[in-house]
């Protein structure tokens, strides 16, 4: 399976702060944005990452992460010049999805969670079909929201709607079978002139072929799309590290974790950052 962070858009809500910055590099505490997403990726056992963006901020993306063998990963980026929406990602990452399932996941999400590796493995060994999470949350118009049976089976989604069906909402990660290309292609553009991704999913539920996994209490979810949502993503990271003394989205400790890199690599890594990170890094 291939993964696809999708770090484009113009993040006016976020203003003036991502004037001249794209969201996705701004600071969540002690890291890029990028690296919580990406972490994610690499939990799922991912590799092959392409990383799609707007032209001006992609040199930036390069230059934090290059090619991501110190990583052990292989990672290529594309332009997305204009926002037109989550699912046009599908359709400019064709070349680099070829015939191989895929993962996306978008830029702004942050995924914690004991267990959390697990699931995201189980959703990545699908064979056929789609798999989506679902998290509970009190404001779920803001989203794409998810209406059940009495079984909790999927009955439909709807993107944004203003009389929600549930408190259930899809959360930015989604894995897909290769036939998702083909799905997107035959998308048309929303009202809002969009290829949204809601309308991926369902017709992954038309089909019968839609699998969600429901993240509970002991998971946390979330997205930083306005200066509050920013702001508190940053004091949540700053409070589960500092009680826990373990790190959220060290994308070189989970390389590590995983066997992505060896200890050598870690150790050398580790040198030319000289920072409590750096430190962090040295400890493991």
């Amino acid at each position: 399976m291939k993964g696809i962070v999708l770090a484009g858009g113009k993040a006016t809500r976020l203003y003036p702060a991502t004037k001249a910055v794209c969201k996705q590099l701004l600071p969540v505490y002690d890291k890029p944005m990028i690296y919580y997403p990406l972490s994610v990726l690499m939990l799922a056992g991912i590799k092959e990452i392409l990383i799609i963006s707007t032209p001006a901020a992609l040199p930036h993306f390069k230059d934090l992460l290059g090619d991501g063998a110190l990583l052990g990963l292989d990672i290529s980026y594309a332009e997305q010049a204009e926002p037109r929406g989550i699912a046009e990602s599908l359709l400019i990452a064709e070349k680099f999805i070829g015939k191989a399932d895929v993962c996306l996941i978008l830029g702004d999400n942050i995924f914690y969670g004991d267990g959390l590796s697990g699931l995201l493995k189980e959703a990545a060994r699908q064979k056929e079909g789609a798999t989506i999470f679902g998290y509970n949350v009190k404001d779920p118009g803001r989203y794409g929201v998810i209406e059940f049976d009495k079984k909790k089976k999927i009955l439909s989604i709807h993107e944004k709607p203003r009389e929600p069906k549930s408190n259930y909402v899809v959360t930015g990660i989604y894995f897909y079978d290769n036939s998702v290309v083909k799905i997107a292609k035959a998308l048309k553009p929303s009202g809002r002139g969009e290829l949204e991704i809601t309308s991926v999913n369902n017709e992954y539920l038309k089909k019968g072929k839609l699998k969600i996994k429901l993240l509970g209490r002991g998971y946390a979810w979330l997205d930083m799309g306005t200066c509050d949502s920013l702001v508190e993503a940053s004091i949540f990271i700053k409070t589960m590290q500092e009680r826990q003394g373990l790190m959220i989205g060290c994308i070189e400790e989970v390389a590590y974790r995983m066997g992505y890199i060896d200890k050598e690599r870690l150790k050398e890594l580790s040198k030319s950052i000289d920072t409590g990170y750096g430190e962090y890094l040295k400890n493991i």
